[in-house]
């Protein structure tokens, strides 16, 4: 199985371009008319977003002058399988261990 990732390469373009700072887009996308605050210019460019206006996406392609695609990147990765905590092998490498048989006992009143 096959899963999809998607990187966010926001800040290597704004480096490509000389942007070091998050808020050398403030300026930008006030002029492109995408009026967003510091700290929302910041979780842009610090981390992948999970929803994105189309209108901050297209101020952000015509500010960095690059594609959609340039900024998303999709790839395909392996699924990897998941290996149960505390398992160190199969389940035949336990040795000399044996599950005990439970006793219930009804409670004396």
């Amino acid at each position: 199985m096959t899963t999809k990732t998607i990187t966010w390469r926001l800040r290597t373009l704004m480096a490509e371009r000389g942007m070091f700072k998050t808020t050398d887009l403030l300026e930008p996308l006030n002029a492109e008319g995408v009026a967003l605050s510091r700290e929302q210019v910041f979780r842009l460019v610090t981390q992948t977003p999970q929803r994105l206006n189309v209108e901050v996406l297209a101020a952000l392609c015509t500010i960095l002058d690059c594609t959609p695609s340039d900024l998303l990147v999709l790839e395909q990765a392996a699924a990897r399988s998941v290996q149960a905590t505390g398992t160190s092998g199969r389940i035949e490498d336990i040795g000399d261990l044996r599950p005990v048989a439970a006793r219930i006992q009804r409670p004396k009143l």
